[in-house]
């Protein structure tokens, strides 16, 4: 969480209650970018002690509405969340471990927002994600003298 960000007047300023949970499951989704609901919710327990997993949804869902994170799902994967909102980056995904990285814009502030053909919609989100296989992973194959290949399609599969 950002040293200037106090997570219950971020709370408050999104016009939602501080409570216990809230706190815990923002903090954890700050501690643990890109995790699944069960990782936050075994974050958010190990301080709090009980906490079921419908509350975690409730409250990432909560948060999500006012903003204070992110959900992504890549294709074919669980929703996951994360603190880093209102600026414009992406995300690498690898094909093979399902890791996730932030990547910031090359070319600058929301230049995603200018789509070849609006079809007159107002646009104000855009989501690129870019798929290939991460370091570890690669390491893993070249260990094993095993190549790895790109699949057949440049697109995940469902």
């Amino acid at each position: 969480m950002s040293t200037q960000a106090d997570p219950a007047h971020l709370l408050r300023q999104a016009g939602l209650r501080v409570t216990r949970p809230r706190l815990e499951v923002l903090a954890a989704v700050h501690r643990h970018p890109h995790a699944v609901t069960d990782e936050i919710c075994a974050a958010a327990r190990e301080r709090l002690g009980t906490l079921s997993h419908q509350a975690v949804y409730d409250v990432l869902r909560a948060l999500a509405d006012a903003k204070l994170v992110r959900r992504i799902q890549p294709s074919g994967s669980v929703a996951r969340y994360e603190a880093r909102v209102g600026d414009n980056h992406h995300h690498l995904v690898c094909r093979v471990c399902g890791g996730i990285e932030d990547v910031d814009c090359a070319v600058g502030e929301r230049p995603c927002l200018t789509a070849s053909e609006d079809h007159g919609y107002l646009i104000d989100e855009a989501e690129v994600v870019f798929w290939g296989v991460c370091p570890g992973c690669l390491a893993l194959d070249s260990a094993s003298a095993v190549p790895w290949a790109p699949p057949a399609t440049t697109h995940p599969s469902p």
